[in-house]
């Protein structure tokens, strides 16, 4: 555990952005037994943002009318991309309010930022904002989600000192991935002395299966460990945390977590270099590092299921698996758009946090997936 602003957080948070769903509809009752899972265990952080469809009132349901205000801690976020005008990016704190019912936001994030969209923060004028908020006390403490590259971070955390802890993509799969930056955006963090969030420590569920080979290691070491185990130790092993999120989908994944976490044990020398090794397999693998993030999608004019597409390509590239793949691919793109209905149009390159050549990766899976 870590001792920050005060509070003692636990290393393990609950991601809200990938809850149970049935035909697109959260599942409330799952959620609210994966909640109490959670909060029985003695784990305390629950992250969601304004841009997670139906998450912050799923927040309000499952936790914060079932549990004391001071008993849990909430963040939330806001993002400026989604917002017509300053009015209405500064509008989304509101709501957000609104939404979960919970009074105040123990962390409050600007959402997301990276090299295209930085700029937009400062002229909507949401540092000052997010600051007047917590001189209000409506938030406890200042950050921002990052997506990307070391200049800019540093630029952005030596111009916003007031800024409290950084939310960073960090897992050992992106480690020296130089789009992504895990490694340097962690040292930078550090060295401006900021606590850190960890996000994406599983690779939007990836690394809970990753390649053949990386889990036959993991397999021989510790066979009772699941490959997510693996992945979730390897980013709260690292120092100057407040908590790693993991975005739960099912209470199969919460036990899970649950299990390892509790009694929390950093990663070992002899893990340390398994892990090590894991990165060099995955260093000469041609997967597509998508996290299933969707912010690719809302945009997208063809209705592509962009993230499944690349889940299904990625059972071929990273593991082999050709008819499971392209069964994959024909269930994903029964109702929506295929690959090959892509016009280019890179609006979803744009949004990518990731910074993922994505209209190259539709053309690759249309050839090898409607062939």
């Amino acid at each position: 555990m870590s001792d920050y602003f005060g509070k003692e957080v636990p290393k393990l948070g609950f991601g809200l952005m990938r809850l149970p769903k049935e035909e697109e509809l959260i599942e409330i009752e799952q959620v609210k037994h994966m909640v109490d899972l959670f909060m029985d265990a003695g784990f305390t952080y629950f992250d969601t943002a304004f841009v997670y469809q139906g998450s912050e009132a799923a927040a309000k349901e499952a936790l914060v009318e079932r549990y004391p205000r001071e008993s849990y801690t909430l963040a939330t976020k806001l993002n400026a991309g989604v917002a017509s005008d300053e009015a209405d990016a500064k509008k989304q704190f509101q709501t957000s309010l609104e939404r979960t019912g919970a009074g105040y936001f123990d962390y409050y994030l600007l959402h997301a930022l990276m090299e295209d969209n930085y700029k937009k923060y400062d002229e909507y004028h949401l540092w000052d904002f997010v600051k007047e908020q917590k001189a209000k006390g409506l938030i406890r403490h200042i950050g921002f989600s990052f997506h990307g590259g070391p200049a800019l971070l540093d630029t952005l955390l030596v111009e916003h000192p007031e800024v409290e802890f950084v939310q960073l993509q960090i897992n050992y799969a992106d480690w020296e991935n130089p789009s992504v930056a895990s490694r340097a955006n962690y040292e930078i963090a550090r060295k401006h002395g900021k606590s850190i969030v960890i996000m994406e420590p599983v690779k939007g569920g990836s690394l809970a299966d990753p390649p053949e080979e990386i889990g036959r290691m993991f397999q021989a070491y510790r066979p009772e460990m699941s490959a997510a185990s693996w992945a979730v130790r390897f980013a709260a092993s690292l120092d100057g945390l407040i908590t790693v999120l993991s975005g739960m989908s099912n209470t199969e994944q919460m036990e899970d977590n649950l299990s390892y976490m509790k009694k929390f044990q950093p990663l070992n020398e002899e893990e340390q270099k398994i892990i090590q090794q894991a990165q060099r397999v995955l260093g000469q693998s041609a997967t597509i590092a998508c996290t299933a993030c969707h912010y690719c999608t809302e945009g997208c004019p063809k209705n592509i299921p962009i993230p499944e597409i690349f889940s299904a390509m990625n059972k071929q590239l990273g593991n082999g698996q050709r008819e499971e793949a392209v069964a994959d691919y024909a269930r994903v793109t029964e109702s929506k758009g295929k690959a090959s209905d892509c016009i280019d149009c890179k609006q979803c390159e744009h949004a990518c946090p990731q910074h993922l050549e994505i209209t190259e990766y539709l053309r690759q899976s249309a050839r090898a997936l409607e062939a």
